[in-house]
């Protein structure tokens, strides 16, 4: 009888530590559970000098060099317009938050999936960085996408019922509001502006201190981006096709 009573106190005993375990795992966040992706090499620039004396509030984030830029924009064919944010921004970014590490190359690799370097459907960038018409995404209404019901009232993206990722990062409305930054000091932060949303998409992988020249970090960063394997493989393949055009820091 004292065995039969042991047993089934072992087994108890047994089933509570496995209920416990089985709880731990389920409770792991996606990014523990994730197979983490290798971060591409991250592809080097050239600045313009900086000038002597204080930054004006203007020139908020720092340019590449003309020569360099040209070279590099017919290496990669990334609009120089495009591509001049890309380096820029990541630069801030990094200059912001040195644990990031991120590439200017993982940054076009974004715009480029995005929106073409915001050319999709025949569009351009301006002078100014501007998109010369909108670059609205699909309605996020549950049928072949997440389901989002408005959030800005349609101010962004021309619908007051289903929010649209917007400009040539593609910023859903809500975390355009939550992240959207003043890239080239015209105090405005504009999802259509070239600046302004490469900077806020910088910004926005480098946060929650994440390390983008780890494979878990560069792989959290771009899944919080887009939930999608799929996804993150065209842009680590884009990111590291862009490196070895322009070539890496030495």
């Amino acid at each position: 009888m004292l065995r039969v009573k042991r047993f089934v106190v072992f087994s108890l005993f047994v089933v509570c530590v496995s209920t416990a375990v089985s709880f731990w795992f389920i409770r792991q966040s996606p990014a523990d559970a994730r197979v983490a992706f290798s971060a591409p090499p991250r592809a080097g620039a050239t600045f313009e000098a900086r000038p002597s004396g204080i930054d004006t509030a203007v020139n908020v984030t720092r340019s590449p060099d003309a020569e360099w830029l040209m070279r590099a924009a017919a290496q990669t064919g990334i609009p120089a317009r495009a591509l001049r944010a890309y380096v820029a921004a990541a630069a801030t970014a990094n200059d912001s938050t040195p644990i990031c590490g991120i590439g200017w190359n993982t940054l076009a690799a974004v715009g480029f999936v995005e929106s073409a370097h915001g050319t999709y459907g025949g569009g351009r960038l301006d002078a100014e960085g501007q998109a010369s018409g909108p670059i609205v995404g699909p309605s996020l209404d549950g049928d072949g996408f997440a389901a989002i019901a408005d959030t800005d009232a349609g101010a962004l993206d021309d619908d007051a019922r289903w929010d649209h990722a917007v400009g040539p990062m593609q910023f859903i409305p809500s975390t355009w509001g939550l992240a959207g930054m003043d890239g080239n000091g015209d105090g405005t932060a504009d999802p259509s502006n070239i600046d302004d949303a490469a900077l806020s998409a910088a910004t926005y992988l480098c946060a929650h201190g994440r390390n983008l020249t780890t494979a878990q970090g560069w792989t959290d960063a771009i899944h919080s981006y887009n939930q999608s394997d799929a996804y993150l493989r065209q842009v680590q393949s884009q990111a590291a096709d862009y490196a070895e055009k322009t070539g890496t820091p030495e």
